[in-house]
């Protein structure tokens, strides 16, 4: 094992991420002053990795792609292990990682495989067969298992025996204390980070299913105000009020509090399955403000009552990506999908992720003054906020462009309202 294979200058001064990892300063919340971390062994590599995921990995394959002049670190990818092993998936895993890395044009990385031989060896030796024929060149490939690691580069017994290297738990912490962003809670694994948005229990989970009961009371109170009006007026009555929900639950959490009402928060979720609505608060994710934003979509998944979970959840996982965080943000998507399995946000998100887009990608898709004027164009409003005309062949009133419409509902309508913000949508083209 030559010492070129390991002196790694790693900077690290974003979130981390599972996925595409922003590990550059001009992608963190301010510009801090960076600290270059140097990879000098295999021991501190390690040490590095579970800072760069956010989580200690097991049964993993971790891929770290990095760019000169002093190979710092680009992207941070990380998948499953095939259990029991699979040719097949491992040479899936291991042309993904390539294709990515050849993607955004990384010719070097490192990868390290975590659990028992007969996992990691397959998907190793598929990425060490793949690599070349994409140009990228693998510094070092190592597993790491029960306190010891092996490296699949190294033939030397001198340095690299074969029943493995003990691995130095001591210098983990120490390069870990080092990191710039030291104090960023590494959990002990994927599980403890989706429990983080996992749904709460007990009384709380008790007082916002009654919350959600009195929201839905309040919403079909609200469309049967406008039964006069014709549904349009409803959907815009509705639309209004989940907007105003939005703008002060953003504006709360910006300030540095939080919503502390069960009712308000039911009341937003209920507001966030009208499309026009959450399409309007994605509008409003500024990446200035997303540690705030961090915080609230995670409280508001946490207690949101199953059927209206995706809308947040999905919002918690676009803001988890646009901050490097794509860990966060796949657990944040398995709720979304858990509860809506055809959700199409969550899909373009996953797709965006999965395809290694970087954080930068992670662009509002309108403003939005333009999210209002696109719905209201297809509403038939005029530029005034007046009607061009009824067209009784709608959707209905309380469920108005939700994906998961009612069957009494005109789907197409809705169908329509998804496909203008799909075709909006930051990653759409890339995924």
């Amino acid at each position: 094992m030559t010492t070129e294979q390991h002196q790694l200058a790693v900077t690290v001064s974003a979130g981390p991420g599972d996925g595409a990892v922003a590990t550059d300063a001009t992608q963190a919340e301010t510009a801090p002053v960076t600290r270059r971390i140097r990879i000098a062994s295999p021991t501190s590599l390690l040490a590095v990795v579970p800072s760069l995921l956010g989580f200690r990995p097991t049964r993993s394959l971790v891929v770290i792609g990095t760019e000169p002049p002093r190979a710092e670190v680009r992207l941070t990818l990380r998948y499953d292990l095939p259990e029991p092993s699979d040719p097949k998936i491992a040479a899936g895993i291991a042309m993904h990682a390539t294709a990515v890395l050849a993607a955004q044009g990384i010719r070097r990385a490192i990868a390290v495989g975590y659990g028992p031989g007969e996992l990691v060896t397959p998907v190793a030796d598929a990425l060490r067969e793949t690599a070349p024929g994409a140009y990228v060149t693998l510094a070092e490939v190592l597993r790491a298992d029960d306190g010891r690691y092996w490296s699949y580069l190294c033939t030397n017994p001198a340095c690299c025996p074969a029943d493995g290297t003990p691995f130095d738990e001591e210098t983990a912490e120490s390069v870990l204390a080092a990191l710039p962003h030291a104090g960023t809670q590494v959990l002990s694994s994927r599980e403890e980070l989706a429990a983080t948005v996992a749904a709460v229990g007990g009384q709380a989970a008790d007082s916002m299913r009654r919350a959600t009961g009195r929201a839905e009371e309040r919403a079909a109170r609200l469309v049967a105000g406008t039964a006069e009006d014709g549904r349009r007026a409803a959907r815009r009555a509705i639309a209004d009020a989940g907007r105003q929900a939005v703008g002060d639950a953003i504006a709360c959490y910006r300030s540095g509090s939080q919503l502390r009402s069960d009712d308000d928060i039911a009341w937003l979720t209920v507001m966030l399955r009208d499309l026009r609505v959450r399409d309007d608060a994605w509008s409003r994710m500024d990446p200035e403000h997303r540690e705030a934003h961090l915080r609230m979509w995670t409280d508001i998944t946490r207690l949101v009552q199953p059927g209206y979970v995706a809308p947040p959840a999905a919002l918690l996982a676009f803001v988890a990506w646009q901050s490097g965080n794509g860990a966060l943000a796949n657990v944040a998507l398995d709720r979304a999908l858990g509860d809506r399995p055809g959700y199409s946000m969550a899909y373009l998100v996953r797709q965006a992720i999965d395809s290694g887009a970087p954080p930068a990608l992670a662009r509002l898709p309108m403003t939005p003054d333009e999210v209002a004027a696109s719905y209201d164009a297809m509403d038939g409003y005029d530029s005034s906020g007046g009607e061009a005309g009824e067209d009784e062949e709608t959707c209905c009133a309380d469920d108005c462009c939700d994906e998961d419409a009612d069957s009494a509902c005109d789907e197409s309508t809705c169908s329509e309202a998804d496909d203008l913000q799909q075709a909006r949508t930051p990653g759409a083209a890339t995924a």
